[in-house]
């Protein structure tokens, strides 16, 4: 293998073992905010497998990608998944919104910032998805697009709750898990029991 191979190689390595050192720990409570300005607390989503992924309207993979995570909201979120896209800048919240609805997400999105993304890794990849479990654990980071195997392997047998909490909005319905409310401002909560 010659130097700059394996160079190369090493990079990889030591990125890997970064990624890999985030995962298994506590997920940070971060307080983030919506693309209306409302505050949401990552810690009231525990109870949720959340995915937060972190995306760019500028980013080509990230927009091939969001179809599939909504999607997989709509069909999973009686389970209690929670999607949460952070949007990496530089990015316009008006642009934000405009691509929101233009898409048709049904995912919550909120307002990131670089040292938002540095708090899981320093990989600047993008998408990113870091998978969080319903204790709050830190399960795994994905660089780049979340593929359907990678889901059923490493977020499918998270899921196992059929009972919900719905949370409506102003725009869209969001179900969670009843053991746990997410509290954000101007949202009311709905209890079902099935």
């Amino acid at each position: 293998m010659n130097s700059r191979l394996r160079k190369v190689f090493l990079l990889l390595l030591v990125n890997a073992c970064v990624v890999s050192a985030a995962a298994q720990e506590k997920a940070p409570d971060l307080l983030l905010k919506d693309v209306q300005g409302r505050t949401i607390s990552l810690s009231k989503l525990r109870g949720n497998v959340v995915l937060l992924n972190f995306w760019a309207t500028w980013c080509v993979p990230c927009r091939t990608e969001i179809p599939d995570l909504i999607r997989k909201q709509r069909k999973y979120r009686d389970r209690g998944l929670v999607i949460v896209g952070i949007t990496y800048p530089p990015q316009r919240i008006s642009e934000v919104v405009r691509f929101k609805r233009k898409l048709e997400i049904n995912y919550l999105v909120v307002v990131g910032a670089k040292k938002t993304k540095r708090v899981f890794t320093s990989s600047e990849i993008l998408p990113l998805t870091v998978i969080i479990d319903r204790e709050g654990n830190v399960q795994e980071i994905i660089e780049g697009i979340m593929y359907d195997d990678e889901f059923e392997q490493k977020v499918k047998p998270l899921l196992t709750h059929n009972t919900l909490t719905e949370i409506e909005t102003s725009d869209r319905t969001f179900r969670a898990p009843p053991a746990t409310l997410i509290r954000v401002d101007s949202w009311k909560f709905v209890d079902h029991a099935f």
